[in-house]
């Protein structure tokens, strides 16, 4: 394969300061404006800021091998990166209606000046800039973008913890009255399914399709296992509606399971369930199995550090956190002193995910809302925090995210699922119906 001369910007560095290997043989151009931007985030307490940290560390081991205005070798197989500034006659050639100060169009330059200085040569422009790939394309210079941490190839393969599974009819019967029920892996690959720990089947009859079961799949060594018997309602009237769930009011409420994700649209019901469950095995008729629960949620946009926000810390995070204080106050009812108390404390505590990194945190229920604004980076600081006797719940809805540095299939909250989907310490199910309300599901819908 012919060598490429790609043109590196700098948000594939603040979403990636490991990117450097991942380019194989072809030569890395940084403009020098690419540094200056770094300079600006690198004081950001968030994974932006770690990444540029990271990055500027790795120019700086770099010069060791060489002048990075003149080409240093990445090592073995791979290409050389070498420092440019866009050349005068390159801003001349950009369009009157572009502006030399911005910080695109320079570095845009100075890959048009790569180009004509190696004109036999293919010269990208990688970004994960949209906009910024647009007028690279527009001005004639080949452009890609970088995804960091995709792990599946689009939204529609993501792992959804649930699926249907066709038994004989006496399968069922068994499954009701109480006797071990082994599923078959030749059946489960004659259907087409791959099924993994702590995921759910719906055993359906082969012989009557409106006959069936809920189960949690275990391995092909052990029976599954039928969800937890209990009433369903929790301390303050709360019951899940439908079979998604049900499915993650088990996941929740098994202490042998410690992590934990849930996604859906808005209103299906994650975030309610998720706070339901933590009450009741903190304050409700379950209590004593954690000591407190954790809240919280990215702070956008891009989890900026919260300082600028006066007061406490809760009093900070509370804009960000209106959403959790809502779910709360439907659970308990119109009883906001009783909530105050339990802040007031501890038994209820509001944290930013901007201050977790260092902290140990045990006997506790952790919850985070709006995962889908993490980076994998970001996820995996949280939940290499989670100690002794401590559930991590993680929310989100793919569909609605506001990290400009992730996607639908890169984001923090996907990337926890796919690579936790085998484990025996984790659980995943994806919320499907609308219950918020009618009008709600409606608008979900159409909208």
């Amino acid at each position: 394969m012919a060598k490429k001369n790609l043109i590196i910007d700098t948000n594939v560095f603040l979403s990636d300061s490991e990117c450097f290997e991942k380019f194989e043989n072809n030569d890395l151009f940084v403009p020098i404006k690419v540094l200056e931007e770094l300079d600006k985030h690198k004081t950001r307490q968030d994974s932006v800021g770690f990444h540029a940290r990271q990055a500027i560390r790795r120019f700086d081991a770099l010069r060791v091998s060489g002048s990075l205005s003149k080409g240093v070798r990445l090592g073995k197989g791979l290409g050389v990166l070498r420092f440019v500034k866009a050349e005068e006659n390159a801003l001349e050639e950009l369009p009157k209606g572009l502006s030399h100060k911005s910080s695109d169009n320079l570095i845009l330059a100075a890959a048009m000046a790569i180009k004509a200085e190696n004109p036999k040569r293919k010269t990208i422009v990688v970004s994960q800039d949209v906009n910024m790939r647009v007028i690279a394309d527009a001005l004639g210079l080949l452009t890609e973008d970088y995804v960091s941490s995709q792990v599946v190839a689009s939204r529609d393969v993501i792992y959804q913890g649930f699926t249907r599974f066709l038994v004989d009819d006496f399968m069922v019967e068994e499954f009701y009255d109480n006797q071990d029920v082994w599923l078959y892996e030749e059946d489960a690959l004659e259907q087409g399914i791959i099924l993994y720990t702590n995921q759910y089947v719906m055993l359906v009859s082969v012989e009557n399709e409106k006959k069936t079961a809920i189960a949690r799949f275990i391995d092909w060594n052990n029976p599954i296992k039928p969800i937890a018997r209990r009433d369903d309602t929790f301390s303050w009237g709360i019951k899940p509606r439908n079979k998604e769930q049900k499915c993650g009011l088990d996941l929740l409420m098994n202490d042998n399971i410690p992590f934990v994700s849930m996604i859906g649209r808005a209103g299906s019901g994650k975030t309610l369930m998720a706070m339901a469950a933590g009450l009741e095995q903190v304050l409700g008729l379950e209590k004593g199995r954690y000591n407190r629960i954790i809240i919280s949620r990215p702070v956008q946009p891009l989890g900026k550090d919260i300082g600028f926000l006066p007061g406490t810390m809760e009093e900070k995070m509370a804009p960000w956190m209106k959403p959790i204080f809502d779910n709360m106050q439907y659970i308990m009812g119109s009883d906001r002193t009783m909530l105050d108390l339990y802040l007031e404390k501890g038994v209820i505590e509001i944290d930013a995910i901007t201050y977790i990194r260092g902290r140990s945190i045990s006997n506790a229920y952790v919850i985070i809302d709006e995962a889908q604004n993490l980076t994998a980076h970001e996820v995996k600081t949280i939940i290499t925090r989670i100690g002794e006797n401590t559930k991590i719940v993680l929310t989100g809805d793919i569909e609605q995210i506001d990290n400009i540095y992730t996607n639908e299939t890169s984001n923090g909250l996907t990337y926890a699922i796919e690579k936790f989907k085998e484990s025996p310490l984790s659980g995943h199910i994806t919320f499907k119906k609308g219950e918020r309300s009618k009008l709600a599901t409606e608008a979900s819908k159409l909208l």
